[in-house]
């Protein structure tokens, strides 16, 4: 309505992706903003430096990951500590789909000549492993929600704990498909119908680097998983999802039958971070069994908590910031005389410090700020739709 822009006036709008005009002007603006900067060089004469793309594509593919365990975690309520495992399958399928077969001459027990595999690799195309990597974690989370669906707190975060370190096991005992211990493998190469992500090119009569191709490949895919995710809240799913986290019990007399949509979050969540993994592992060029670990379980909860619980704008954001954070460590670093930049002098490293912040940001957050950064923004917008009022 023209005279009240913030009113709702039917239930299409309502349920609208964006739910005004000024939504939508946000969503172009910021991705015009995405490509220009992106685009440094190319597109226009302000853009990222080196460090600061790379660090662009990594949590562009960690937001990915991010969304995925909000599903599961913000949307639908279930504690999950075990998104490393899902985060490994994907990473390791795009490796073994995509990588490329090593063997070694041995011998038989005969005394024969022969051929050892010491890597599996099928060495095929960006546009099989890619979605495979998502689809085998989707897997695994299929197989394990039947069990997750029949816990509830601290109960399902420790079992999804113990995916983490049945998957190091795995990763680590399975020597031909992942390397084994210490060791690794090489990752699948971002080959897509004979386009290369990982080398420098002309793309629409346009040279990007490698930085900059795997840049807008992630600004693409997550455009397109951030919208599926969002319509799938605004789904009857997500409205299922939403009231199995408010009141599983209210929700199950509703008829909303709890395990069909818990296992749904579970799949879905699997999917994103398979997605996210084979893409993170791909860009860093080598894959370890030890890289998948519960600490990284605890980063991802962390850009979920810190973002905003349940929305897609804040995992972006809290994926954004965790990646971010260890650049914004090092740059107070010029400032705090008690921070050297050394890893072996001063009252503080840079790699103590960061640590020492990081758990300060997610006690500060928890406690002053449940909704993250997102609520942090929302506040802001509040404050200025109701400008000069305080109500």
């Amino acid at each position: 309505m023209r005279l009240r822009p913030g009113l709702v006036g039917s239930y299409r709008q309502d349920m609208a992706i964006f739910g005004s005009i000024t939504q939508r002007l946000w969503f172009v603006g910021l991705l015009v903003l995405a490509v220009y900067l992106g685009g440094g060089g190319t597109l226009g004469p302000i853009g990222l430096s080196s460090d600061i793309l790379i660090l662009s594509v990594t949590a562009l593919f960690a937001s990915i990951g991010a969304i995925g365990l909000n599903i599961v975690t913000g949307m639908a309520g279930q504690i999950s500590l075990g998104h490393a495992f899902f985060l490994g399958l994907g990473a390791f399928t795009a490796a073994i789909l995509g990588g490329v077969e090593q063997t070694r001459p041995a011998v038989d027990a005969a005394g024969n000549a022969i051929t050892e595999t010491v890597l599996v690799g099928f060495n095929l195309d960006m546009l099989i492993w890619l979605p495979a990597a998502g689809l085998v974690a989707a897997l695994a989370g299929f197989i394990v929600a039947p069990v997750a669906t029949r816990l509830r707190g601290m109960y399902l975060a420790f079992v999804t704990i113990g995916l983490v370190f049945l998957g190091e096991h795995i990763f680590r005992e399975a020597k031909t498909l992942t390397g084994g211990a210490f060791v690794g493998r090489s990752t699948a190469e971002a080959d897509l119908l004979g386009f290369r992500f990982d080398e420098a090119g002309e793309v629409f009569g346009l040279y990007l680097s490698k930085g900059q191709k795997l840049y807008f490949l992630g600004l693409i895919l997550l455009v397109v998983m951030g919208l599926a995710a969002k319509n799938l809240f605004r789904s009857r799913v997500g409205r299922a999802l939403a009231g199995i986290r408010d009141r599983d019990v209210a929700a199950e007399m509703m008829g909303i039958p709890l395990t069909r949509y818990k296992t749904i979050a579970f799949v879905v969540s699997s999917f994103y971070a398979g997605i996210a993994g084979a893409l993170l592992f791909a860009i860093v060029g080598r894959l370890t069994a030890e890289g998948f670990g519960f600490l990284l379980s605890i980063r991802y909860i962390a850009m979920v908590l810190i973002g905003g619980v349940a929305t897609v704008t804040g995992s972006i954001m809290g994926a954004f910031f965790i990646t971010f954070l260890p650049k914004l460590v090092e740059w107070l670093g010029n400032f705090i005389p008690v921070i050297s930049l050394s890893p072996t002098g001063g009252v503080l490293t840079v790699a103590q410090f960061e640590q020492i912040l990081y758990g300060l940001v997610l006690i500060g957050f928890l406690m002053f700020e449940p909704m993250g950064l997102f609520g942090i923004w929302i506040r802001i917008r509040n404050y200025w739709k109701g400008w000069p009022f305080s109500y």
